[in-house]
């Protein structure tokens, strides 16, 4: 039997935490219908207007949607990105290119220091003068990932957060910009942990699962111009592979 709520914050914001704990959790996916309000009633021990209240929030955040007389549902995967070595397509690209409308939030901005791993990733020294760019990414104004840039310094004089504010593709600017073609050719894909703040960014909630995807995109000799770290909504992307399959 489930235990009551703590009465530690208003009571649909409660709902609303259990609700993102929810969907959050393995059991559910994108497309996946919840709970019907009156179950979660009987299951938290509240009234359903309460039950109601935090749902609307929750789709008024674009976490869960309802489907006429058929529920309320997780939404459908919004974002399909492509894993394969050889894609060199920006996001922005990616998402217009599906008929999506795309959207860029620049959280920060400045110059750092290379640390070891990302001196690593980049072929640089431990130190090197560095770019950072983090932004927020959507479609139709639906937030589904953060991605923090680092790219050499050197290699970009006069990059400011002006460029970025306007939602330009990163890599149409180093093209037309810098003459920097770029080729995506490295890529890997794990599992990771929201922080509270990236929880709070993808409306999930803290501690819920993520899909990280780094990339080191390189220009046409090979060089590394840019490291990526990506954090991507678990219920909103989804990775795919175009490659043919191997004959038996």
């Amino acid at each position: 039997m489930s235990k009551p709520l703590k009465r530690l914050k208003p009571i649909y914001v409660e709902v609303q935490d259990y609700l993102l704990d929810l969907v959050g959790g393995s059991d559910y996916g994108p497309g996946d219908r919840i709970p019907s309000e009156r179950t979660l009633a009987d299951t938290l021990g509240i009234n359903r207007m309460t039950v109601r209240k935090a749902i609307d929030r929750l789709v008024e955040r674009s976490v869960l949607e309802r489907n006429g007389t058929s529920g309320t549902r997780i939404p459908l995967v919004q974002v399909s990105r492509p894993i394969d070595a050889s894609a060199s397509l920006g996001i922005t690209r990616i998402i217009r290119n599906a008929g999506g409308e795309p959207g860029s939030k620049l959280l920060h901005f400045g110059e750092e220091a290379a640390t070891e791993s990302v001196a690593q990733r980049l072929e640089l020294q431990p130190g090197s003068d560095l770019v950072m760019a983090r932004r927020l990414r959507s479609v139709n104004d639906e937030a589904f990932c953060i991605e923090t840039s680092y790219l050499p310094a050197s290699r970009v004089p006069g990059l400011s957060a002006e460029d970025l504010l306007s939602g330009q593709s990163l890599y149409e600017l180093l093209r037309q910009r810098y003459d920097i073609e770029v080729s995506i050719r490295d890529r890997e894909i794990g599992v990771g942990t929201a922080t509270e703040r990236e929880a709070q960014l993808l409306a999930l909630a803290p501690g819920s699962p993520t899909l990280v995807l780094r990339i080191v995109a390189r220009d046409r000799e090979g060089r590394p111009i840019e490291y990526m770290r990506s954090v991507n909504h678990p219920h909103h992307v989804v990775f795919r592979s175009s490659a043919a399959p191997a004959q038996a």
